[in-house]
């Protein structure tokens, strides 16, 4: 999509939501579209929407769960998209870091919420890419997502806060899970040594439970 598309269909979806959902539905499903495809395009177009006086209501329409915090990792704003994500309302004073409810790894690990990603752009105060984490919602279903956690600077430089943008991989990385446990179970029949042999029969347990698990949504 192209770039001057991309911020009418941003400027229309902002400016004009008394617009019939039969015709907000084409624009929203090109946005989904996008992100999923380029997601630092909507990140962007986040960025440039928080820098402008209308930048909530526009982030409200994204089907992209977008949340910011302030400098203390404390979540200040969350989009709707957020709430459907996460399976709960984040709390104003209360949720730090992440709107999640609980975080793992690929792997199955707890992942403490001030040892997310964007609790490290924060600390480090830059963006980090190329991390997946699995979210567990309150009704104990899960999501696999790609996070883009990014600081925040005033005009002055000045540290403010950070944006977070989380976009849906269950699909991809429950294919992903599913192979690695492939994998694991037949290196496991191949092994002589039985330790070797139980070591990755359980991690390919873990890998199938996992992308079972996300098989539920």
């Amino acid at each position: 999509m192209q770039d001057h598309h991309k911020r009418i269909i941003l400027w229309e979806v902002g400016n004009d939501p008394q617009r019939s959902p039969l015709w907000l539905q084409p624009k929203l499903d090109s946005l989904a579209m996008l992100a999923r495809n380029h997601p630092e395009q909507i990140l962007d177009s986040a960025l440039n929407a928080l820098a402008g006086p209308d930048g909530h209501l526009i982030l409200d329409e994204l089907p992209a769960p977008i949340y910011t915090t302030d400098a203390e990792g404390r979540v200040t704003y969350w989009n709707r998209a957020c709430v459907g994500f996460a399976g709960r309302e984040p709390q104003l004073g209360q949720d730090r870091w992440c709107v999640t409810w609980q975080l793992y790894s690929t792997t199955g690990e707890p992942i403490a919420h001030e040892d997310c990603p964007m609790a490290q752009a924060i600390r480090q105060r830059r963006p980090v890419r190329d991390a997946i984490a699995i979210a567990e919602r309150p009704d104990g279903s899960r999501v696999a997502f790609r996070p883009y956690p990014t600081p925040l600077f005033d005009k002055h430089g000045n540290f403010t806060g950070a944006v977070n943008m989380l976009i849906d991989v269950s699909d991809q990385q429950a294919e992903a899970l599913a192979d690695q446990a492939s994998r694991c179970r037949r290196l496991a029949d191949a092994m002589y040594d039985r330790q070797a042999t139980n070591i990755l029969s359980t991690m390919a347990d873990g890998f199938e439970r996992t992308a079972k698990d996300l098989g539920k949504r």
